[in-house]
C-alpha cells in the first residue's frame, strides 16, 4: 500500500518570499537531486460586477499582477486564462499557471519565476502565488495528476491536508504566498509517497538526498499521513492521495455505533455529574472589565483529560486533545470556546485504518442535558453552550471528560488494530 505523507514546516511571512524560492530550488542541487519540475500558478484578486461597482464608487484603483508580469514578460501570455464566471453572485479570476488543461507542465525559466517571486507583494500584488517543486525521488509511488479532481480535494481536506494554504497535492515541496486580511500567510509544505507494510512499526525513511532536502526547509511543525488509493494499473492515470473507503459490512457497523450513540445521548447524558441548566446564572463579579467567560481554559482541560491519556493543544479559542489506544487508533477531541471564550461546542473523532482504507467516526459532544437545542431525524444536535464562570468550566470539562468513554471501545472492536506507524496527524 501506499501511503501520503505531508510535512508542513514553519514558514515566517517576514522573510522575503524570494528567499524563501531560492532556498528550496537551490537544496535540489545541494543535496544532488539535480534540476526540479518548477509549477507555478499565480492570481489576481476575484472580480465580480458587485465588487467593481463598490471599488469604482470608492475610487479604489485595481492592479493586476497579470497585466505587470505581461507587460514585461510578454512571452508568457500563453500561460494567461480566465476562470470562474461573470453573474450575480460571481466571479471571474484572472490567473497564470504552465499547466495545461491536459494536466502537462510546461516548462518556464527559474530566472523569470524568481524576478516575479522577487516582486511580491510590492510590484505583484497579487492575491496567490504558488510554486511546487518536484524530482521522481519523493514518489515511491505511481504518477499522480498537477491538478486532482474535486473529489480528492475534498478527502484531502478532511484528512486534515489544508489545500487552501498551499499544501501539495502531488509529491514534491510547494510555496504559497496569498494575500488575507491581516496581512499576507505564508506556507511551505512537503509531500512524499511512501510504500508502507501494514505489520511494521515505522514508516520507511526517506532517501537521504530527499532527508538533507527536507532538513534544509527548516523546523517540521506538523505531519499529516494520508492513505492513497491508485488506479490499477491497466486502468486510468492514477488518482491522487485520498482516504479509501471501507469494505462495505464494515462501514455499515461503524455508521451504526455512531448512530446509536447519537440517537441515545439522552439517556448517556442523564448520567453526566453535573447537570447545567443552559441558562447562565450569575457569578461572582469579575475584574474590571472582564466578562464572566474569560479565564484560561485549557488548566481545566488538561486536569480532566490528562489522566484518561490525552495531551491538550492549543491556547485559546479551540483546543485539540488527542491520544491513542491499545489498538493504534486515534481519539481527537475538538473543544472550540469561541474568541471570546464565552460559550464551547465540542466534537470527538475516531481515526484508523483498515486493511490500507482509513475511516473516521465522528460524535457531537454535549456539554449537558440543557446543550441539546433540537433534533433533525430524532438525533439531537450540540449548540454553543454558554460557559459562564470559572466553576461551571470545570463542570463542563467533567462532563466532556465523561462522555468519550463507551464509542471508543465500540468502535475499535470493530475495527480491530490499526498499523503501528499510522498517525493521521502529528504536530
Amino acid at each position: 500500500m501506499f501511503v501520503a505523507v505531508f510535512s508542513i514546516f514553519a514558514a515566517s511571512r517576514k522573510d522575503p518570499l524570494v528567499d524563501m524560492v531560492e532556498r528550496v530550488h537551490a537544496g535540489f542541487f545541494a543535496t544532488g537531486l539535480g534540476e526540479p519540475t518548477v509549477r507555478f500558478r499565480l492570481s489576481d484578486p476575484p472580480l465580480s460586477a458587485e465588487i467593481a461597482a463598490v471599488q469604482t464608487i470608492a475610487g479604489t484603483k485595481r492592479v493586476s499582477s497579470i497585466a505587470r508580469v505581461l507587460k514585461r514578460w510578454p512571452e508568457l501570455e500563453h500561460f494567461a486564462r480566465t476562470t470562474g464566471s461573470v453573474g450575480p453572485g460571481r466571479a471571474e479570476v484572472r490567473a497564470m499557471s504552465n499547466v495545461t488543461e491536459a494536466g502537462t507542465v510546461e516548462a518556464v525559466d527559474f530566472a523569470i519565476l524568481r524576478e516575479i517571486a522577487a516582486g511580491v507583494p510590492k510590484s505583484f500584488p497579487c492575491h496567490a502565488i504558488d510554486l511546487h517543486f518536484s524530482v521522481p525521488a519523493f514518489s515511491d509511488g505511481p504518477p499522480l495528476p498537477a491538478a486532482p479532481d474535486l473529489q480528492t480535494l475534498r478527502g484531502l481536506m478532511r484528512a486534515g491536508v489544508d489545500i487552501g494554504a498551499g499544501h501539495p497535492t502531488s509529491p514534491g515541496i510547494s510555496v504559497h504566498d496569498k494575500w488575507w486580511v491581516d496581512g499576507r500567510q505564508r506556507s511551505l509544505a512537503a509531500l512524499r509517497v511512501v510504500e508502507a507494510d501494514p505489520q511494521a512499526k515505522k514508516l520507511p525513511e526517506p532517501p537521504a538526498d530527499v532527508a538533507a532536502l527536507l532538513a534544509a526547509c527548516g523546523k517540521v511543525r506538523k505531519t499529516v499521513q494520508v492513505p492513497m488509493v491508485a488506479a490499477p494499473a491497466a486502468a486510468a492515470p492514477a488518482a491522487a492521495p485520498h482516504p479509501g473507503g471501507l469494505p462495505q459490512p464494515l462501514d455499515d457497523a461503524i455508521r451504526a455505533v455512531v448512530r446509536e450513540h447519537r440517537a441515545g445521548m439522552s439517556e448517556l447524558l442523564a448520567t453526566l455529574p453535573h447537570d447545567l441548566p443552559y441558562q447562565v446564572e450569575s457569578v461572582a463579579a469579575t475584574a474590571s472589565g472582564e466578562s464572566p467567560g474569560t479565564g484560561p481554559k485549557k488548566p481545566d482541560l488538561v486536569r480532566a483529560f490528562a489522566p484518561l491519556g490525552y495531551d491538550c493543544r492549543g491556547e485559546s479559542g479551540s483546543f485539540r486533545l488527542q491520544r491513542r489506544t491499545p489498538g493504534n487508533l486515534t481519539v481527537r477531541l475538538q473543544v472550540d470556546v469561541g474568541s471570546w471564550g464565552s460559550s464551547v461546542t465540542a466534537f470527538m473523532q475516531v481515526i484508523g485504518m483498515v486493511n490500507g482504507h482509513a475511516f473516521k467516526a465522528t460524535l457531537p459532544l454535549h456539554a449537558s442535558r440543557g446543550a441539546v437545542r433540537g433534533d433533525v431525524r430524532g438525533v439531537e444536535l450540540p449548540s454553543q453552550f454558554p460557559i459562564g464562570g470559572a466553576e461551571r468550566w470545570r463542570q463542563i470539562t467533567d462532563n466532556l471528560a465523561t462522555l468519550n468513554r463507551s464509542f471508543v471501545p465500540e468502535i475499535e472492536a470493530i475495527s480491530g488494530p490499526s498499523p503501528e506507524w499510522f498517525r493521521p496527524e502529528q504536530t
